[in-house]
């Protein structure tokens, strides 16, 4: 879930339907290292057409801001924090920042976009990270436990931002592909467009409906090529997986994937997939990396950030939901019935 560098290499407008109210636009193009497709309903093709100025307008601008290695605003912010100096953010800078933070904050730090520091540590902020090479130290990573750095730890006053922290790193790697979608759909919104699907290598959110038929998403299963589950959709929702099919490198036979425990700086192992139903796509992204990381307490987790819609896959197999996950999913796999956990935030000591 890393930001690379906007590179439009094909676009593709196809048509599905008889007449204009029934056609079916999809534009296809790339970004974020993977594939982007855009899928329009009730609109003509003149307005399927202009969405592709303004989606790139709208990543060109997200991959500017927070590419976590390329020259961006936030490898200035980075570069101030670990000299020990002030920047001046913007206040559009601010609110993401602050809300990253609040989400942090939420997740008990298990979602933590001050670790990009760990991430580099791993190789995974860089475009080779998929290379194989031997894996930190263990001193290097006791060093960066012992700073602990959070978001807390950052700053932000009059539109000034430091910190104390030398081992803070931003990166947003659990939340920027959320980002993006929630600004491409409201850059859509404002042409006027009200049935459609962003979907970025998997994640997606889906506005309005396919005509009379709701959007229906399938869920990669995290160990086989095929789906593990479907969902239909209703209105505005998001759907994202965190999973540790998606980003690896293997040492010597050993296999590391990116999603790291910030409180442990080693890969987690709780889960192969975690798929997160909400209404926001930034707030649905971050929960997925949290959950991931939480493994087993991932019920308190949700519950601490007003997730209600959660399908994890543990490493044997097992399907966990919410509630109300439950009553929306489709499972594909029924090789082992699916276990329901309540979501109870854990009590204060």
């Amino acid at each position: 879930m890393i930001l690379l560098r906007l590179v439009l290499l094909s676009l593709v407008i196809t048509l599905a339907g008889c007449s204009d109210d029934d056609r079916a636009r999809q534009a296809k193009f790339y970004a974020f290292g993977t594939e982007i497709d855009v899928s329009l309903f009730g609109v003509d093709e003149a307005t399927a057409g202009n969405t592709v100025e303004t989606l790139e307008t709208a990543f060109n601008h997200t991959n500017d801001t927070w590419h976590a290695w390329q020259p961006s605003v936030l490898t200035d912010i980075n570069t101030a924090i670990e000299n020990g100096e002030t920047i001046t953010i913007t206040p559009d800078v601010e609110t993401v920042i602050l809300q990253a933070t609040q989400l942090a904050e939420n997740s008990q730090h298990l979602f933590n976009p001050a670790a990009g520091k760990l991430f580099e540590l791993w190789g995974y902020h860089g475009d080779a990270w998929f290379e194989s090479r031997p894996p930190p130290s263990k001193d290097m990573l006791e060093q960066w436990l012992a700073a602990a750095p959070t978001m807390n730890d950052i700053k932000i006053t009059d539109g000034q931002l430091s910190s104390n922290n030398p081992q803070v790193k931003l990166g947003f790697g659990g939340f920027a592909k959320g980002y993006a979608v929630d600004t491409a759909i409201a850059a859509l919104q404002q042409q006027g467009i009200e049935h459609a699907i962003v979907n970025i290598g998997g994640d997606l959110r889906a506005i309005g409906s396919h005509g009379k038929r709701p959007w229906v998403i399938g869920i990669r299963h995290p160990r086989t090529t095929g789906m593990l589950a479907s969902i239909a959709l209703r209105g505005d929702e998001s759907v994202f997986t965190s999973g540790d099919y998606e980003r690896f490198f293997e040492y010597e036979g050993t296999r590391y994937p990116h999603i790291l425990d910030p409180r442990t700086a080693y890969p987690a192992k709780g889960a192969t997939s975690v798929t997160v139903l909400h209404t926001n796509a930034a707030e649905a992204d971050a929960a997925a990396t949290a959950l991931f990381v939480a493994g087993n307490d991932w019920p308190q987790v949700a519950a601490a950030m007003r997730i209600d819609h959660v399908m994890l896959a543990r490493p044997d197999g097992q399907i966990e939901l919410s509630p109300k996950m439950k009553q929306r999913v489709h499972l594909l796999d029924n090789s082992k019935p699916a276990i329901v956990r309540e979501l109870k935030e854990p009590t204060s000591p």
